[in-house]
């Protein structure tokens, strides 16, 4: 598939991405090369292959869901950037 200039130049439009007059049949042309590379993956063959989280076969870490009494506000709160009387404060945003 082949990209031409106005398509790139609308695609960055849309991408709210400045690009340059001059700049656009680059742009053209690396979006045409990933469209392309992107149709070659489509021709590959996956049936049976299972998804994977990693490329090495691992099982994730795993905890056991246990309700404890946490405790663990003044933790929590230290990372914050503004906290008052053990809550997150936030700038106000409705008027």
């Amino acid at each position: 598939m082949s990209i031409d200039t106005d398509t790139a130049r609308r695609v960055a439009h849309l991408a709210r991405i400045a690009v340059k007059p001059e700049d656009l049949p680059e742009l053209a042309r690396e979006l045409s090369g990933i469209l392309t590379f992107m149709e070659q993956l489509n021709e590959v063959d996956v049936e049976g292959v299972e998804p994977m989280t990693s490329v090495t076969p691992m099982r994730l870490k795993r905890r056991k869901d246990v309700v404890t009494e946490g405790n663990i506000q003044s933790q929590i709160l230290s990372n914050a950037p503004d906290a008052r009387e053990g809550f997150f404060a936030v700038p106000k945003v409705v008027e």
